[in-house]
């Protein structure tokens, strides 16, 4: 499959393609004899589960810290995190570093909601209530083997 069939086939750009192989998320794919990428169905699954890695909130720099184990969330089920079988430290610590940056920037954006609404309505008691949080909708992707 080309590069342009590959990137559709997981929703992306062949550039994003370019870009995840030059940082190490992807093997360098097969050539043609005429030089052109060749990708296999095995990477067409790793490139989908990098796409949902990376809507979930990690940076390609999270998933370079892992990429030599990627290709296990391919499989199907996925492994689970510390699961039995699991190498013994293959734990990076990936998923923790990446929960702790959303909770200090959710920390900030509760800081900078409340100091607008002391600067709008002073210490009155008539503040508004902040809006309830909705769980969104979640669509559970692959199970993370990065922690």
């Amino acid at each position: 499959m080309r590069i342009g069939e590959a990137a559709a086939a997981a929703g992306c750009t062949p550039r994003a393609l370019r870009l995840y192989e030059e940082r190490g998320l992807l093997p360098p794919p097969g050539r043609t004899a005429s030089g052109q990428r060749d990708y296999r169905p095995a990477e067409v699954a790793l490139l989908r589960v990098i796409r949902e890695l990376l809507n979930s909130g990690f940076t390609i720099e999270d998933l370079r810290s892992c990429a030599d184990r990627l290709h296990l969330l391919t499989e199907d089920p996925p492994p689970r995190c510390g699961a039995a079988d699991a190498p013994e430290g293959s734990g990076s610590g990936v998923v923790g570093r990446r929960l702790a940056a959303l909770d200090a920037e959710i920390a900030r954006l509760v800081r900078l909601r409340e100091d607008l609404a002391r600067r709008v309505f002073g210490d009155d008691a008539r503040q508004p209530a902040p809006a309830p949080v909705t769980e969104p909708t979640v669509t559970v992707g692959p199970r993370v083997l990065l922690d």
